[in-house]
């Protein structure tokens, strides 16, 4: 089973995360964010990673926190889960339309972190949380997972729909690079023999 549970407490925020890779995409979002639940809700869903997600943070403060802290837990939990990553597909993208919405999320889960982020919304905030703070979230995935993220949008019709393509297109791209190839289950993929 490729599963991990993480908990990571600090004095701005106290978050347990577990997944599971093979799973179906059940999920439990409790992070004090109704937005953020969502979007973290799509990335489960329609990656078909099983996740548990809770946080207790400084609301009071602002979002900040609260988000960016529970990309490291899931960062981390995803890289824990891969293991030695021997069989994943590794590379994938996906280009992900939301009505008048285009989004682009290519990534290669290659132990080294890097994120390109190419998306402007047109507003500060959706709902209660500032729109930021995605941009916040996806580099600590990244950085905590060890993947290179490139996220790119190429047209929106709303921020709603932006934020969402942006959650939806990761999903679905890590769905397929983590998942095992059949073809080649028994090695790494890389010329290296590691990632």
């Amino acid at each position: 089973m490729r599963t991990a549970k993480i908990a990571r407490k600090t004095n701005e925020t106290e978050i347990s995360v577990s997944i599971n890779l093979d799973g179906t995409g059940a999920h439990a979002m409790q992070t004090g964010v109704g937005f953020f639940d969502h979007m973290l809700d799509q990335l489960s869903r329609h990656s078909l990673i099983d996740m548990d997600v809770s946080c207790k943070g400084d609301l009071h403060i602002d979002f900040h926190h609260t988000v960016e802290d529970v990309g490291i837990a899931l960062g981390q939990a995803i890289r824990e889960a891969l293991g030695d990553k021997k069989g994943i597909r590794r590379y994938a993208s996906c280009d992900l339309p939301m009505d008048g919405t285009l989004t682009r999320a290519a990534l290669d889960v290659s132990g080294r972190a890097f994120l390109v982020f190419k998306a402007e919304f047109s507003q500060a905030k959706i709902g209660e949380i500032d729109t930021e703070l995605f941009r916040e979230f996806f580099q600590a995935f990244a950085v905590n997972a060890g993947i290179t993220l490139h996220i790119e949008n190429f047209y929106f019709d709303n921020n709603h729909h932006l934020a969402e393509s942006m959650f939806k297109a990761v999903a679905r791209a890590l769905r397929e690079a983590v998942e095992i190839d059949p073809r080649a289950a028994d090695r790494v993929p890389s010329t290296k023999g590691t990632l």
